[in-house]
């Protein structure tokens, strides 16, 4: 078995390929090659498995993205996608020998960082991806939906638009409409938002991915703040009194506020679905009935993998000042390295070390912490990490932390 880069010659072979090892079929590109998923494809990050007579029977691809990491770092990662092998040869090895060519590819790029979404969590932490970032999706019943009555001691700009005094405007816009503003304001709200990607260019020009990126027919309601710039949007369909809100990006508080009182107070809908939430979202704090929410569909992102761990810790913000000894196993490429990890005024420092370890853990678990998203102290509960002595833990969920809840909204 061979395997192989692609080059732009190979996309429909590759695409073929893919949609038969999921037991799909494909939609139909525009005129422009645009609108589908695989129009932003990089077939020179793409991977083909062929057997010895030609047959392509498997696929793996990547992305270039940034990635977003706390402190408000952007770093090149990549995007690992289109993973798929034909039924008549799986369990055979070829996606683990694909991975590991995968992997030893991005290593050669100088990548240190590798991320992608996981269609079943049990396949890729043997590869030493952990999930990293968590959404779900919250439903209102519209009857429900008032919002509670200002605090006394609200005094700030952003306790007084949680209270309904927004001093900026709400605008309906078609999807085919607003592409730009879509563009600038999701860029602006990724810098900012630690395990957020970018969304390059060519994906919103191209119509790739899902919507709000994709050109399916949606509406999409665009708040401005008071001077007229756009800080936020929501984008959203009806049916049969359900509104559902694909995506909300917002810059601020105030825009986030305004964009789920418009969702709620649209009046031909029953029920509003707001989907792709962080955990920590405040919508139900904001409700008047506490009980009004209904959480569903919280689940795993965004998985992180470290291709090389001291670039990796050196490159995050960090908030808390401390020196921790980490025993990381990675399995999968063969390595077990002990690292001392020095934090101080928000910069890191991580270098081998033979001082005794204040936690074991495997990349994989390395990579779940790495944002922020879950605790050290989670996975020493659950059994994954060691700690070595009372007091580790804590100490890791110190040093660890975010100064956000990362979350990730992209697809891909």
């Amino acid at each position: 078995m061979q395997i192989r880069p692609t080059t732009d010659q190979d996309l429909d072979l590759f695409v073929d390929t893919l949609h038969v090892a999921f037991g799909q079929f494909g939609g139909t590109p525009d005129e422009n090659g645009g609108g589908v998923w695989w129009s932003a494809l990089e077939m020179d990050r793409g991977l083909l498995a062929v057997t010895p007579d030609g047959r392509a029977v498997g696929t793996a691809a990547a992305y270039s993205f940034e990635l977003t990491l706390p402190g408000e770092v952007l770093v090149p990662t990549a995007g690992v996608t289109a993973v798929g092998v034909l039924p008549t040869h799986r369990r055979q090895g070829l996606l683990t020998a694909m991975m590991r060519h995968q992997l030893t590819e991005l290593r050669a790029r100088g990548e240190f960082l590798s991320v992608l979404l996981a269609s079943e969590a049990l396949i890729y932490r043997r590869f030493g991806y952990g999930p990293a970032t968590y959404t779900g999706r919250l439903t209102v019943e519209r009857h429900r939906s008032a919002f509670a009555l200002p605090r006394a001691h609200r005094t700030t700009d952003a306790e007084s638009s949680a209270a309904g005094t927004d001093t900026g405007s709400v605008e309906v816009l078609r999807r085919a409409a607003c592409g730009e503003i879509l563009e600038e304001v999701y860029d602006r709200y990724r810098r900012a938002q630690p395990g957020a990607l970018s969304r390059p260019h060519h994906w919103w020009a191209r119509g790739a991915g899902q919507v709000p990126v994709a050109p399916t027919p949606r509406y999409v309601a665009v708040h401005r703040d008071v001077d007229g710039v756009p800080d936020g949007y929501a984008s959203y369909s009806l049916d049969g009194g359900v509104l559902t809100v694909d995506e909300t990006i917002a810059t601020n508080d105030t825009a986030a506020t305004a964009l789920a009182r418009f969702a709620l107070g649209h009046d031909l809908a029953t029920r509003v679905v707001f989907k792709h939430l962080p955990s920590e979202h405040p919508l139900r704090w904001q409700l008047a009935d506490f009980n009004a929410t209904e959480a569903s569909s919280n689940t795993d992102w965004l998985w992180v993998r470290l291709l090389d761990v001291p670039r990796a810790l050196t490159a995050r913000g960090w908030f808390a000042d401390g020196e921790l000894v980490l025993d990381v196993d990675d399995p999968f490429l063969g390595e077990h390295t002990r690292y001392l990890l020095t934090v101080r005024d928000g910069k890191a420092d991580c270098v081998p070390t033979d001082r005794e370890p204040d936690l074991s853990l495997d990349v994989s678990d390395l990579g779940s912490v790495y944002l922020g998203g879950t605790t050290p102290s989670t996975l020493v509960r659950a059994g994954h990490i060691h700690a070595h002595h009372p007091g580790a833990a804590a100490l890791a969920d110190q040093l660890f932390r975010s100064d956000r809840t990362p979350h990730c909204l992209h697809w891909f």
